[in-house]
């Protein structure tokens, strides 16, 4: 294992990020086929070229992770206003995180998330959030590692009468719920 390196994404990184994000695409898709789109032959381009309109955003935070000279995660984050929807005041939100799979638990992950969230802090935001399914015990398990805690849970978010299949298992455990974590960055 090499030094891992966060740095902010750039346009010559768009490749690289693109790879990564194609087998995002395709994970979720295997997770839940009817609420994700399967990954067509030019996913990598269309995500890289996604991921691209994003770098100038400011409301965008792209963080990729450098070992030995080669881009092998990256996180892109999103600085959210008011949500009255949920009655929240501004916070981020992490909308992707993934680390590829030569590379994984070796803290690349943990060094992506907290680089996102010293930016968002930086930002004077209060919390970050991020949504997986209940079922996904891993994800889970790797934000509460870091600190994250559940604020609520959408009950039968993944039914038939939103839309989903009846009955569908990951890893053993039905998938009913959507759950959403949060880290106060003020506490931190």
């Amino acid at each position: 294992m090499g030094r891992i390196a966060i740095r902010p994404a750039v346009a010559a990184d768009l490749q690289a990020i693109g790879g990564l994000g194609a087998s995002l695409v395709a994970e979720h898709h295997e997770f839940d086929p009817l609420r994700f789109l399967a990954a067509p032959t030019d996913i990598a381009a269309r995500y890289a070229h996604f991921i691209g309109g994003k770098l100038d955003d400011a409301a965008a935070i792209i963080l990729v992770a450098e070992q030995a000279g080669q881009v092998v995660g990256y996180t892109y984050a999103s600085l959210e206003g008011f949500d009255f929807m949920a009655l929240r005041g501004p916070a981020g939100a992490i909308q992707d995180l993934i680390v590829d799979e030569g590379s994984r638990r070796q803290g690349v992950g943990r060094a992506l998330l907290e680089a996102a969230l010293t930016h968002s802090r930086a930002e004077g935001l209060r919390r970050v959030l991020v949504a997986t399914a209940a079922a996904s015990v891993g994800n889970q398990r790797f934000y509460q590692r870091c600190g994250f805690r559940f604020p609520s849970i959408e009950r039968d978010a993944f039914t038939p009468e939103t839309g989903y299949p009846d009955r569908i298992v990951i890893e053993g455990i039905p998938l009913c719920d959507r759950i959403v974590l949060s880290q106060d960055l003020l506490t931190q």
